[in-house]
């Protein structure tokens, strides 16, 4: 009987062992900074998973954009030689490469010999804004040198995040560690949405100090660096460079005129719209764009 009752009690105590330690969430992961060039932040498990195949493309195909492309190469070979070097607001139109440009950077310059730390790139959700801090904390003591990449960054009414990450750029009694950088890309210059600021200024007693602090997040980004909407020309180069990196078996003047009718049924010209239809392209032809 009391054995009975001694392996009910036991049998309850793992039961309610188990449920508190759900409660507590996953366990935080190993962090190994050796174990890949670039890595996902894991913001619930305090974890920086790496990625073993990065999605990107090599920096020559990137056409269109090439002053921008130079100041922010420029700012990230800086940074790795351990130089001064600014975080950088990516803004402007979309499919125009700034997500693409940053990875590419990132790819053509890790590499580099002689790099007095290895320059690593993670990628923090935007969702994952508030765990700033704790990312920062994680990176500060690494032996690397790191570029925190937010992509399609902004916030919405009574979004309170940006607050984190303003803090995270240069605020706070320990400021951002010497050994990190933030790259940001949005399609809002500001950051945030533009009735949202209107509506600030039309409703406050002092309109610009209403929308001061929200407007000085962008001013965190020492470096602003806009991208815009691309003419025929752009475009053209863009899909005659894929064409050739990819060999693809067409002549000169029949990609001309299929890509040009692509662009007028998709009613836009990108960096994206000329890699969707090389995409289509390379399917029709029957060859592969995986280099």
């Amino acid at each position: 009987m009391h054995d009975d009752i001694a392996r009910q009690i036991l049998s309850e105590l793992s039961r309610l062992a188990t449920a508190v330690e759900a409660l507590g969430g996953p366990e935080p992961g190993t962090n190994n900074f050796d174990s890949a060039d670039c890595f996902l932040w894991s913001a619930e498990r305090a974890h920086l998973a790496p990625v073993a195949k990065p999605n990107r493309i090599d920096i020559g195909l990137i056409k269109g954009v090439d002053h921008v492309r130079d100041i922010l190469f420029d700012n990230t070979r800086r940074f790795g030689q351990g130089l001064p070097a600014n975080n950088v607001l990516l803004w402007g139109a979309r499919g125009m490469g700034k997500s693409s440009l940053v990875k590419s950077v990132h790819a053509a310059l890790s590499q580099t010999p002689g790099l007095p730390a290895p320059l690593k790139l993670v990628e923090i959700h935007r969702e994952d804004i508030n765990s700033l801090p704790t990312l920062m904390g994680i990176l500060r003591a690494a032996p690397a040198r790191f570029i925190l990449f937010c992509d399609d960054l902004s916030f919405d009414h009574d979004d309170t995040a940006y607050k984190s990450l303003k803090a995270a750029l240069d605020g706070g009694i320990e400021g951002r560690p010497d050994n990190v950088l933030l790259y940001a890309t949005s399609n809002r210059r500001h950051l945030l949405p533009r009735d949202m600021m209107e509506n600030e200024r039309s409703t406050a007693i002092n309109p610009s100090e209403a929308v001061e602090e929200k407007v000085s997040l962008s001013d965190r980004f020492g470096l602003w660096l806009g991208f815009h909407k691309c003419n025929q020309d752009d475009y053209l180069e863009m899909v005659n460079g894929y064409a050739a990196h990819y060999e693809l078996r067409v002549d000169p003047e029949t990609l001309r005129s299929q890509a040009l009718e692509w662009a007028t049924t998709r009613g836009a010209r990108s960096g994206r719209v000329a890699w969707q239809f090389i995409q289509d392209l390379a399917g029709r032809l029957g060859q592969s764009t995986t280099s």
